[in-house]
């Protein structure tokens, strides 16, 4: 049991992302009810939900509320209601804008392909088949946040500039995490980049390698991007941890991710010296927002990573990792994962089933 105080700042967003948070969030305080953790959960507003009302993506009262708290659960941000608004009031510019604010450099995405998922895959089952990827992406360097940016006219013609860079120290820390992470995993650590024609990613390989090192008991390969992106779907169970860019790791992990059938199963953590943001991968899906069609599991994998890296409890990660392996061993699905034989439910009977596996467990 744990006397613990944690402050989470919950950030439901747009589209399905409050439908799916919900659930999650349930999953989450029954974990606290089993741990004897001490949870303050406030709900805040980011995206095209605060745009409406703040006529700003991320509101200052949302900014210092995440910025109070230990951790941020965030559901999804975006949709066409807001594609047409001017870029720095976008609803992903609260996403950034958390990011670059909380100090968030390391984006972790775990790619696991689910033995009862195995014929959702897109690929054959012998090749999925052992799929368990963690993919560590750096997250405030690089050609998002490098300047000089913009479009301007020269000669007469627009001309659109951003600027790909990174200093040493943000490549050794992102260095660093993955090294950690792997020692904890399976000792394996590929380094992702395009070494032979960037300079920025030549500097990435040096310090990765100098970084590695250290690590005598991790193996590190390096990778050109293009060759990663193939053996991602020639041979994905090759891979272990894969440490890599701020652009290359966002093309990568949405990639990695339709190995597992449905992108509504992954979560992610992004992770600082301080402050962490949870949230699943998915996008808004306004298409089916309000209609209990959503697949919450990745908002509740979500939870799990929170558990782990910010509450200090694996086990009980590993529980709710469980909880859902059950679910699925059951042949509950959701519409995106629904095949015959297996049985439809919506979005709050998935989370419920979630939470009845939950409690059978019972506390630690």
């Amino acid at each position: 049991m744990t006397d613990r105080r944690f402050r989470i700042a919950v950030f439901p967003g747009d589209g399905i992302g409050p439908e799916v948070i919900r659930q999650a969030v349930r999953v989450l305080e029954i974990v606290a009810r089993h741990t004897g953790t001490a949870l303050d959960l406030t709900e805040g507003l980011v995206g095209g939900a605060a745009y409406d009302r703040c006529g700003t993506p991320l509101p200052p009262e949302s900014l210092d509320q995440a910025l109070a708290s230990d951790a941020v659960l965030l559901g999804a941000v975006g949709g066409p209601s807001w594609e047409a608004l001017p870029y720095d009031v976008r609803p992903e510019r609260a996403l950034l804008g958390l990011r670059e604010r909380l100090g968030l450099f390391a984006n972790l995405r775990p790619v696991v392909a689910f033995e009862d998922l195995i014929d959702a895959s897109p690929l054959k089952a012998e090749i999925v088949r052992g799929t368990d990827i963690l993919i560590l992406r750096e997250l405030t360097g690089g050609v998002y946040f490098g300047r000089p940016r913009g479009i301007r006219v020269e000669d007469g013609r627009r001309v659109g500039v951003n600027t790909m860079i990174y200093a040493e120290e943000e490549i050794r820390r992102i260095a660093v995490k993955a090294f950690e992470t792997a020692r904890g995993r399976r000792k394996r650590v590929v380094s992702v980049d395009k070494a032979n024609v960037l300079e920025s990613t030549e500097l990435w390989r040096d310090v990765i390698t100098e970084v590695g090192r250290g690590y005598p008991d991790v193996a590190l390969r390096h990778l050109y991007v293009d060759n990663c992106a193939m053996q991602l779907v020639l041979n994905p169970a090759q891979f272990d941890v894969i440490v890599t860019t701020n652009l290359f790791g966002d093309i990568l992990s949405d990639e990695a991710a339709m190995l597992t059938g449905s992108i509504g199963l992954l979560p992610s953590a992004s992770l600082g010296d301080r402050h962490a943001l949870y949230e699943p991968i998915h996008g808004s899906a306004p298409d089916i927002a309000g209609q209990d069609l959503a697949n919450p599991l990745a908002a509740i994998l979500s939870v799990a990573m929170m558990l782990e890296h910010t509450l200090g409890l694996p086990g009980e990660a590993r529980r709710v990792e469980d909880a859902v392996r059950q679910v699925l061993r059951e042949g509950r699905r959701t519409r995106d994962l629904h095949r015959e034989g297996t049985t439809p439910i919506g979005t709050a009977a998935m989370g419920k089933a979630v939470c009845v596996a939950l409690e059978r467990k019972g506390a630690r």
